[in-house]
């Protein structure tokens, strides 16, 4: 929520515009209606050889646990190109997006993810970036779920390994319902609703 207008400066006030369903910050002064929006945020399932690339964070939250490439699209970007961009700045790795893999939503904290199944675009080559501590290619049946960062990941990494044994590569939608005050690397801080899968 927003006490000052970003535009004029004028103190802001919490209310449902005209026409509109949602509280908003609106200037008193100026009328701007100050929109908050969902963060996209994505990334890169890459899978070589049965196994699949992972970067252990050097950053909060979740320090020190693993997580697949991703991160906050920018402006000016499409999902994919981000998606790429992502796993160049946190491992150091060329990709190409082979296609959409999952699109899973955080109400709760307002996040919506986007992730691309993606393979090594000249060669395997990794290596940390300034945010990952360490990157590898672990095997899928040793990937460390109990040290895992975000639900989102735990979930798309879970779907992956179980279309890969499927021999068939599906698109994933779903709700991250998050509980409130769990930590983003519970495994048992949130349910997945709203599933659906083609």
């Amino acid at each position: 929520k927003f006490s000052f207008c970003p535009v004029c400066g004028g103190p802001a006030d919490q209310r449902v515009p005209d026409g509109e369903h949602e509280p908003r910050s609106v200037c008193t002064l100026c009328g701007f209606v100050h929109y908050q929006n969902p963060k996209m945020v994505v990334g890169c399932v890459v899978e070589h050889d049965r196994k699949i690339l992972l970067c252990r964070r050097s950053i909060e939250p979740c320090y020190g646990l693993w997580t697949l490439p991703a991160g906050y699209m920018e402006l000016g970007e499409s999902a994919a190109e981000g998606a790429v961009r992502e796993t160049q700045e946190e491992a150091h790795a060329q990709v190409e997006p082979v296609s959409l893999f999952a699109h899973l939503d955080i109400p709760l904290i307002g996040q919506s993810y986007v992730i691309f199944r993606a393979k090594f675009a000249h060669g395997v080559q990794y290596s940390p970036g300034p945010e990952s501590l360490e990157c590898a290619l672990i095997e899928m049946d040793e990937i460390p779920f109990d040290k895992i960062a975000f639900s989102t990941i735990s979930v798309a990494l879970k779907l992956y390994i179980q279309d890969y044994k499927a021999g068939r590569f599906r698109v994933h939608s779903g709700v991250i319902d998050k509980r409130p005050g769990a930590s983003p690397s519970d495994p048992q801080g949130f349910v997945l609703r709203d599933y659906l899968s083609s």
